[in-house]
């Protein structure tokens, strides 16, 4: 439902075909999976040990001595299918999908709305013709004044051809337009040898009926070659990835080296740790330089020379300074790219961590209490990916960094968790916590009596 609301507007009254849109859907789908997996691993795992913990199988496993890691030991295994199922699927699966879907959608954006003219508005789907009627008929064929545009010699509104009425049909292949007009003229401004002359030619043709032909071919979709889009870092395996990001790296390094080598006579550069670069102009040798050449001509000249050399400088230095931010930035998206192919693996035993334990803790199955819970691990990790995805893009921090924070964040609570359920902890026993808030209370008021 999010994917239609985004690209409604590209996919309606384009007359698309319902297996088009439908492969469409279907490659958007593919997409949502390192979205949804992560997430199902997580509610499934709580709803699983939460329906053992509800029905007392987990205290029969226990007095039985058997312990809650021996319990999750199959569902350590059937996870660890997940993550190399997930792997594969970021690795090879996914690549293809974005790309099937990318190029699909690219054709689908560009396809022209389906041929529909209507009353008293111009209608220019068609090339080289703009077709207007003011009145259409209920049969949806039948047109009322028509007046019809061709621009096929491009010299503007030259050619005219006005009817009372018309008649329109498709032929049997859908490639053509056939419209019958009755009882019109057709004005046309002639072609002169001088184009200064101001006599300009102009003829008039009346006609009873007249037959337009109009090509159709361009409301069908074409589809764009898919290898036009297989630099996309999205639509890239971690092979092809790794090779991208080493050329981009040394284009990166090219790039600084030529700017320090092109301006490191007259400039000082200082990289900072928030990657911005320091000017400061190197005033004696522009002031040498003006001794030199410039000492028969006035000193305002002198000036206005030497602002133009530090002006022209300084922008030399702000555009590479640009275009070296922008490699860093591309080089980012397919360095987060790189990585993503392992978070979305690791999301998943992490997510399982919390999960199971947190199942065995809470004891309650079904979609209730195990939903809530669920939903809101799964809100506190995609919005830490999300900003530590959108921070490494734009260089605050590395690539590294942000796209594992998440997982670093949530994997000591899943570890954490998994002890308290090892260990029977009341961890939402409500009345334990209670307790230790009076306990605090009384030792407080009893030390306070002891000082009186």
């Amino acid at each position: 439902m999010q994917f239609l609301w985004k690209y409604i507007d590209d996919l309606v009254g384009k007359g698309l075909e319902w297996y088009i849109v439908g492969e469409l859907l279907f490659y958007a789908a593919v997409t949502f999976v390192p979205m949804a997996l992560p997430l199902a691993i997580l509610l499934s795992s709580i709803m699983t040990m939460g329906k053992l913990g509800e029905n007392y199988e987990l205290v029969a496993f226990k007095s039985a001595g058997i312990s809650l890691k021996k319990i999750m030991f199959p569902l350590v295994i059937i996870s660890g299918f997940f993550v190399l199922a997930a792997f594969y699927f970021s690795n090879n699966v996914l690549p293809v999908a974005n790309l099937k879907m990318g190029s699909l959608l690219y054709d689908v954006r560009h396809q022209r709305p389906a041929f529909n003219i209507l009353e008293g508005v111009y209608y220019k789907g068609i090339d080289n013709y703009v077709i207007k009627a003011d009145g259409k008929d209920s049969d949806g064929t039948t047109l009322r004044s028509v007046m019809i545009y061709d621009h096929g010699e491009r010299r503007g509104n030259v050619n005219v051809t006005v009817a009372d009425w018309a008649e329109m049909k498709t032929t049997s292949d859908k490639r053509y337009l056939v419209m019958t007009l009755y009882n019109g003229y057709n004005y046309k401004d002639m072609k002169t040898k001088n184009p200064r002359d101001p006599a300009k030619p102009f003829q008039r043709t009346y006609f009873k009926e007249q037959i337009k032909r109009f090509d159709l071919s361009g409301f069908d979709l074409n589809r764009t070659d898919e290898d036009a889009f297989r630099n996309n870092f999205q639509m890239l395996s971690m092979n092809q990835l790794v090779i991208f990001i080493d050329s981009l790296t040394g284009q990166v390094s090219i790039a600084r080296s030529e700017i320090q080598r092109k301006y490191k006579d007259r400039m000082k550069y200082f990289l900072m740790a928030d990657s911005s670069v320091l000017m400061s102009v190197n005033i004696d040798s522009i002031s040498d330089l003006a001794h030199k050449n410039f000492a028969a001509q006035p000193k305002e000249l002198i000036i206005n020379q030497a602002k133009n050399i530090i002006r022209s400088q300084t922008d030399g230095i702000r555009f590479g300074h640009e275009d070296i931010k922008f490699r860093d930035r591309r080089l980012a998206r397919y360095t987060i790219e790189f990585h993503r192919k392992f978070t979305l693996s690791f999301a998943c035993i992490v997510l399982f961590l919390i999960g199971a334990p947190m199942g065995a803790i809470i004891r309650k199955g079904g979609y209730g209490l195990p939903m809530i819970v669920a939903v809101l691990f799964f809100v506190v990790f995609h919005v830490i990916s999300i900003t530590g995805e959108k921070f490494a893009r734009e260089g605050v921090i590395s690539a590294f960094q942000g796209m594992w924070i998440a997982s670093a964040f949530l994997l000591p609570i899943g570890i954490w968790l998994t002890y308290k359920a090892s260990t029977d902890s009341s961890l939402f026993d409500a009345d334990n916590y209670l307790n230790k808030i009076k306990n605090f209370f009384y030792f407080f008021r009893k030390a306070n009596k002891s000082k009186v």
